[in-house]
């Protein structure tokens, strides 16, 4: 068996450094969208990416990779958001077994009238501390953590 890999006291420090980012900064995002519109990130999510499609719909597993959630978890926030009248399910006329979800015109309202508190947050939480250049390297930093292995 393979000896474990310890971090380095700069990897460590670093690990820590990022948890904390990865800890507060969603926590921050998701209370400023629970007090302001009552959305959670993810129901946010769901509506932001549906309004940004001309037709205003999505296939549900397109819209869970897109969210980066689950379908499980997706399908509970999208009911929800039925709830509320600003998205609705629709079975897809080509393939019934397919379900899609649909912005509401109240839901497009939600959404307009939410976006700029939230990109407000946004912008003071991360890109009002980064130069432009770190931004820059912030992008190239994602990049390099959320690419699977496969495309390397």
């Amino acid at each position: 068996m393979d000896e474990p890999r310890w971090l380095t006291d700069e990897q460590q420090q670093t690990w820590r450094r990022f948890v904390e980012v990865l800890v507060k900064l969603p926590a921050a995002l998701e209370a400023q969208l629970q007090r302001d519109a009552g959305l959670t990130h993810m129901g946010y999510l769901v509506l932001a990416t549906l309004s940004e499609r001309t037709d205003r719909r999505l296939p549900m597993s397109r819209l869970a990779k897109k969210a980066s959630a689950s379908l499980s978890r997706l399908s509970h926030v999208v009911a929800r958001l039925e709830a509320q009248g600003w998205v609705r399910r629709e079975r897809d006329p080509e393939d019934g077994r397919v379900q899609i979800a649909v912005l509401t015109d109240e839901g497009y309202r939600k959404i307009v009238e939410t976006a700029p508190g939230h990109a407000g947050m946004v912008q003071q939480l991360v890109f009002d501390r980064l130069s432009p250049t770190q931004v820059r390297q912030l992008a190239k930093l994602c990049d390099a953590l959320v690419e699977s292995p496969a495309e390397r």
